[in-house]
């Protein structure tokens, strides 16, 4: 499992998140689509560049390990929906969830794992399963996995030195779901009354694209909309998700920060991806 899926496992995740994990303005076959695209893009960065290269923005893993983890991760959540599981299942149980040896095979199997994915959610719709935040719509995993797919095919873009990019409202909603699965143990980021305040300035998101972030007893609590923050962050949705990610440097020229850079430089630090 990913520092990150691990990490949301774990999570103390509050009740007003847990609401908000849920929520979107994206469809799910929109989801299914990004799921499609962003797996067809990591596989033909695996299958051009050498396996072997060290993933930049996840140091720990080579190409081969970023697309281990992402077809494994997306049988993972493909079992948890067919099966529509009311409990966790141990991430490496999952069938067919180790990657080939052959490095010619390593392609066909990342989207045999996406389409896995994809069909399962699309015979469970609703559903109740088992999710990071406790029982809920199966579609949930729809938008997890959309999210979590894009942003490690962006890892791989990045190790080929490629151009990486997203559409402003998806790059927004996953903005809002990474902040709705921020749990209590992520609070301490933010002091007593200090406000973070993200601003995406992308026309079209009609209203989609502001949240004020604060400090409560039960962890984050996340609103949306416009307010005074201590910390500002104006910038494409895009630009902002992959800074909010530590995928670029808090200092890129596309984002504006005003306000007190110190309290963002605590909030990267204590809430990797």
């Amino acid at each position: 499992m990913s520092s990150a899926l691990a990490r949301q496992v774990s999570l103390g995740v509050s009740s007003s998140a847990a609401e908000g994990s849920f929520m979107t303005g994206l469809s799910d076959e929109r989801f299914y689509q990004e799921i499609a695209e962003s797996t067809t893009g990591i596989a033909r960065v695996v299958m051009e560049a050498d396996l072997i290269r060290q993933v930049p923005t996840c140091p720990d893993w080579t190409l081969r390990q970023l697309a281990t983890h992402v077809g494994r991760a997306q049988r993972w959540a493909a079992e948890i929906v067919r099966t529509r599981s009311a409990e966790f299942i141990p991430f490496r149980s999952v069938p067919d969830g180790k990657a080939p040896r052959q490095e010619g095979d390593l392609e066909a199997w990342l989207l045999a794992g996406a389409q896995r994915l994809v069909d399962g959610l699309q015979e469970a719709g609703a559903d109740p399963v088992w999710t990071l935040v406790g029982m809920g719509p199966a579609s949930f995993w729809a938008r997890r996995m959309a999210h979590e797919t894009a942003v490690h095919r962006i890892d791989a873009e990045l190790t080929a030195g490629r151009d990486v990019g997203l559409a402003a409202d998806f790059a927004a909603d996953a903005i809002s779901e990474w902040l709705s699965l921020l749990g209590k143990n992520d609070a301490v980021a933010l002091g007593d009354g200090e406000v973070l305040h993200i601003h995406a300035t992308d026309e079209g998101l009609d209203g989609a694209g502001e949240w004020l972030v604060r400090r409560s007893s039960s962890g984050l609590n996340v609103a949306s909309g416009h307010g005074k923050g201590d910390v500002v962050l104006r910038g494409p949705a895009a630009a902002l998700l992959l800074v909010l990610l530590r995928r670029r440097p808090a200092d890129d020229p596309a984002i504006e920060i005003l306000g007190d850079r110190a309290l963002l430089t605590r909030w990267l630090e204590r809430t990797p991806y």
